[in-house]
């Protein structure tokens, strides 16, 4: 039994001995992997702008709008006192109302999603006072 036992010693020890060249050769290459290691951050700045820029591609055909958005509404008599009596889409008339509203500086100081509407624009809103968010449920009301 004991040159079982030796037997057996002796053959992890040749499969250690037979391993050991791989561990220097290993070795050899950890300063190669740990000077890798070293770049990788560098390395990966691009990879993150490659990712960027596949995924600004992916949306690459040009979204468009709504056809409800875009057709002409007629403006009510109130309305067309703010934005003219040409008939516009929605998002025009929108945007013909922000303007109003910062020229003549209708726009809460504190609060600035609230609207304080003059006299012409409080014919419109019928309020005051009114969010931003209220405003286009209001207007909508004076398109045909």
């Amino acid at each position: 039994m004991a040159t079982a036992k030796k037997a057996a010693k002796k053959a992890p020890a040749k499969k250690a001995a037979k391993k050991a060249p791989a561990k220097k050769a290993a070795a050899k290459k950890a300063p190669a992997k740990k000077a890798a290691a070293k770049k990788a951050p560098a390395k990966k700045a691009p990879a993150k702008k490659a990712a960027k820029k596949a995924a600004k591609k992916a949306p690459a055909k040009k979204r468009t709008p709504s056809a409800a958005f875009m057709k002409p509404m007629t403006p009510s008599s109130a309305l067309a006192a703010i934005i003219g009596d040409k008939a516009l889409p929605r998002t025009e008339v929108t945007k013909k109302v922000w303007d109003y509203i910062k020229k003549n500086g209708l726009q809460d100081k504190v609060k600035r999603t609230m609207i304080n509407a003059d006299a012409k624009l409080k014919e419109v809103l019928g309020k005051a006072q009114v969010s931003m968010f209220e405003m286009t449920k209001a207007i909508s009301s004076h398109l045909k």
